[in-house]
């Protein structure tokens, strides 16, 4: 019989992999997304020192975890960032692919004015 690897374990693994080439710096942070089932949370870390410089997620901001409330929580992030003068990330998608809240949080963030 074959064994079928659960999605959330084969994430994790994608996302190790990720991680061991992507890494953010003091000049460029990394900026990290996590979705869930109900919500979207967003990070940006510098992983240098090992802290969290900015982050937004629907459930403090009460934007929903939809598609739209991603958008406006990227759009927050960005604010954010740029108000610590934070203008160039790198984007880590955490092993999900880009397409649907990830990739509407992404274009949020880019049109409030981040680069990645």
């Amino acid at each position: 019989m074959i064994k079928k690897t659960p999605r959330k374990k084969t994430r994790a693994n994608k996302h190790a992999r990720i991680r061991y080439t992507l890494k953010g710096t003091a000049e460029r942070p990394r900026l990290c997304v996590y979705r869930s089932l109900n919500n979207i949370y967003g990070q940006i870390i510098d992983d240098q020192k090992g802290v969290t410089l900015v982050s937004a997620s629907s459930l403090k901001e009460d934007f929903g975890g939809n598609a739209e409330g991603a958008k406006k929580i990227g759009a927050e992030i960005a604010k954010k960032a740029l108000e610590k003068g934070i203008t160039k990330v790198v984007f880590d998608r955490g092993g999900l692919m880009y397409h649907g809240r990830i990739k509407s949080f992404a274009e949020g963030a880019r049109e409030a004015g981040l680069e990645f």
